[in-house]
């Protein structure tokens, strides 16, 4: 009797034992709970904040105020004067970014994966534009794009492509498009560095496969070379989208979103009712559209994607 107490006692002590998986899944929590507790309240809490506020009278110039308007904020600032004109200024800043980035940056990756002289010099070269403050550049261009004092201007003028100096930032046809050209010569070179490792992995099987069998390097490149950079390139293009679409430091710096608003996007748009107005409940109205469209945009294309490889499978 004595014999079996001990065995029941030992075997429920056993079961009140954590096991060896319970023991590292409570390791993993508590490595876990510093990142989590990190997004709770660097990420969350803010983008709680703003669709809260965004609810709301919120105004710097009447803190004694902030009752609940319902989607009165969202309905003011889609009337607002210039939100049409700032909505499809961020719709051409982003999708043309974006494209002559990714253009650019394979057309350099394709160069620097060839093996030619001092290629190790150009790879290190390549990377300069992307490291350089965006402050720096953004005043740098500023002053090269000047028509008074500008080194483009100057070197337009003396090549003959103009015939006196042009205001390239200071022009309602032209400041979003100078603005986009620089923007891709600063970005362009992540694209490279990652293309162009992704290059690297591609086996050269195939490629000495396909020149056997009559492949051109047009045709190499076209169902070789994009096929197998499909995964990197969705990756880049789509954190390209929300880093360029929600970009704000590079318009500001060399326009500030003008002349007469004609390089001005959602994001300055953002920044003059937060700053300049001191109207939170309509910049955070605004902001709270921008992660909705961007939302809906991704879902739309994740629905595209399923209904892609569903066709796929059905077939």
């Amino acid at each position: 009797m004595r014999v079996s107490v001990e065995k029941d006692a030992e075997s429920l002590s056993r079961k009140r034992r954590p096991t060896r998986e319970v023991k590292a899944k409570q390791i993993a929590y508590m490595f876990v709970l510093p990142a989590f507790l990190f997004f709770l309240v660097i990420v969350a809490y803010p983008l709680v904040s703003v669709i809260w506020d965004s609810f709301h009278d919120k105004n710097l110039l009447n803190t004694g105020d902030g009752r609940f308007v319902g989607l009165a904020n969202y309905v003011e600032v889609i009337r607002s004067e210039y939100f049409v004109q700032a909505f499809v200024n961020t719709g051409i800043w982003t999708i043309v970014s974006v494209a002559g980035e990714y253009i650019l940056g394979i057309v350099a990756a394709l160069a620097l994966a060839q093996r030619i002289r001092g290629r190790a010099i150009f790879r290190g070269i390549i990377i300069i534009p992307w490291i350089v403050p965006v402050v720096v550049a953004g005043l740098t261009w500023t002053w090269m794009l000047t028509p008074d004092y500008g080194v483009l201007n100057s070197w337009l003028v003396k090549l003959g492509l103009l015939d006196e100096p042009y205001y390239f930032l200071g022009e309602p046809d032209t400041a979003l498009l100078s603005i986009i050209i620089v923007n891709i010569w600063r970005s362009f070179p992540f694209y490279t560095i990652t293309l162009l490792a992704a290059l690297q992995s591609i086996p050269r099987d195939i490629y000495e496969a396909a020149a056997l069998d009559g492949i051109g390097p047009v045709g190499r490149f076209f169902k070789i070379t994009l096929p197998q950079l499909k995964s990197v390139s969705i990756v880049l293009i789509m954190i390209h989208i929300i880093w360029t679409a929600i970009n704000f430091d590079f318009i500001w710096v060399m326009t500030e979103g003008g002349p007469v608003h004609s390089s001005e996007t959602l994001p300055i748009m953002i920044y003059r009712f937060a700053m300049q107005e001191l109207n939170i409940g309509l910049a955070s109205a605004l902001a709270s559209l921008m992660l909705a469209f961007m939302i809906i945009g991704f879902m739309m294309y994740y629905l595209y994607i399923q209904r892609k490889s569903g066709n796929r499978g059905g077939m």
